[in-house]
């Protein structure tokens, strides 16, 4: 019984601490916060030779079931 009021409680205790934490995030204007754009990226390489996902018989873990 006092496992599921604790489960119950921790779990409105950490819905309310993240509502919290999010709210004053959200409501905090800091104007100092820095901002970091950077440069594009390109990827550039070559397809596999030999097909990665393969289709194998799988044999049955037990061929008997007792």
């Amino acid at each position: 019984m006092i496992d599921r009021l604790f489960s119950a409680l921790l779990t409105f205790a950490l819905l309310a601490g993240g509502t919290v934490a999010i709210g004053s995030a959200l409501l905090t204007d800091d104007p100092e916060t820095p901002v970091v754009t950077l440069p594009a990226v390109t990827v550039t390489g070559q397809r596999a030779g030999a097909a990665i996902a393969r289709n194998e018989p799988v044999e049955p873990a037990t061929t008997q079931v007792r």
